[in-house]
């Protein structure tokens, strides 16, 4: 294994380890699934701006495969809701490698990783979890019920996140930081 390789497997373990610490720091939990953490998702959408797509998704499954252990045993209902809501939606935090040469790379991969993932959930909570709609949500909005909470929570931490990446003393350590890493 080359010395770039290594490196971008340590990294990328020490920033899915961070992730999974911080999704257990809830600033606030929806009622059927769902919470604003303190900005685990940032976390795993770095190794894919530090490093590319293939190390962002594979770093980002790896991710999902933390989340669906965490908490997915008691929420099974098919194999398909299992990678919509925890497969799926949290490797999609791994596209952010797409924009990784991009100038404002980790903003839009970041934004762009979480839309896909609130998708997915949303998706899996039209196909699967509609039963937990609450009964005075109008019924000529049925569709939208889920896009409505899962978005809630994810764009919730999404802002969160954004505005802090958006300080320019973060945005200048974490490009400091993405060129110590993407040095050979």
């Amino acid at each position: 294994m080359n010395h770039m390789k290594l490196r971008a497997l340590c990294e990328g373990a020490v920033l899915v380890a961070v992730a999974e610490i911080l999704s257990f720091i809830k600033l606030w939990e929806m009622p059927w699934g769902g919470s604003i953490t303190l900005c685990s998702m940032l976390f795993v959408t770095m190794i894919g701006y530090w490093y590319g797509p293939k190390v962002g998704l594979t770093a980002a499954f790896a991710f999902s495969l933390l989340q669906f252990v965490q908490d997915g045993g008691s929420y099974i209902l098919s194999p398909l809701q299992a990678c919509l809501d925890y497969i799926f939606a949290f490797a999609a935090l791994g596209l952010s490698g797409f924009f990784n040469k991009q100038k404002n790379g980790l903003l839009k991969g970041y934004l762009v990783a979480i839309l896909v993932r609130g998708l997915c959930h949303s998706i899996g909570g039209y196909l699967y979890w509609m039963d937990y709609m609450p009964d005075n949500f109008p019924k000529s909005l049925t569709a939208i019920y889920p896009i409505a909470y899962n978005y809630a929570y994810i764009l919730g931490e999404g802002l969160i996140t954004v505005i802090i990446i958006m300080l320019p003393p973060v945005k200048k350590a974490i490009e400091k930081v993405k060129a110590m890493a993407v040095q050979a």
